[in-house]
């Protein structure tokens, strides 16, 4: 039997991002409270993405948004990151109030913060250790928390994942205009 890597590399992607998700689960979490949600989006949910990030930049201005909606067209999959809200009693005043109980909601709790870098460095090394094609994206995380597919999550951050012989997601270039 000869097996072409072509012919499996949506399948190797796929079960490589399956590691990738454990990876970021099981990195070190605040008080050792999880509310990191993780999940992987393929094929449609990442043209959603991009065609949201579309309307993102036109409502925004912001150019980049359009570089990145057709740079994660590129993906065989993306890995999305996010937290649930919830303050750690901690009252460490990392976030900028002195306690838990003056910090207001809209301010998020950034022990909550660092589970989700901690989560992301965590993956990105295991997408490195097999050798992926990949880049963080704030920007499709943010298309992706607006359109609600980590339900009740926020400061959601994306992970596309490629494999190509060189990586898609450097050397982009800047978009001029925003499409309309």
């Amino acid at each position: 039997m000869i097996i072409n890597e072509r012919d499996i590399r949506n399948q190797s992607v796929l079960e490589a991002a399956h590691q990738i998700m454990v990876a970021a689960r099981t990195a070190p979490k605040g008080k050792g409270i999880d509310i990191i949600e993780i999940i992987t989006v393929t094929d449609e949910d990442i043209k959603q993405i991009s065609e949201h990030l579309k309307v993102m930049s036109k409502e925004t201005g912001m150019k980049f948004l359009l570089r990145d909606a057709e740079n994660i067209l590129q993906a065989e999959a993306m890995i999305l990151i996010g937290t649930k809200k919830q303050k750690q009693g901690l009252n460490c005043a990392y976030c900028g109030f002195p306690t838990c109980i003056e910090k207001p909601d809209t301010v998020p709790c950034t022990i909550n913060s660092i589970d989700v870098g901690i989560a992301i460095g965590s993956a990105c090394a295991k997408a490195s250790d097999l050798r992926l094609d990949t880049r963080v994206m704030f920007s499709a995380g943010w298309s992706a928390q607006q359109l609600g597919l980590l339900e009740d999550c926020h400061q959601v951050i994306a992970i596309p994942l490629s494999v190509s012989s060189k990586n898609p997601f450097f050397d982009r270039k800047p978009k001029e205009e925003v499409m309309k």
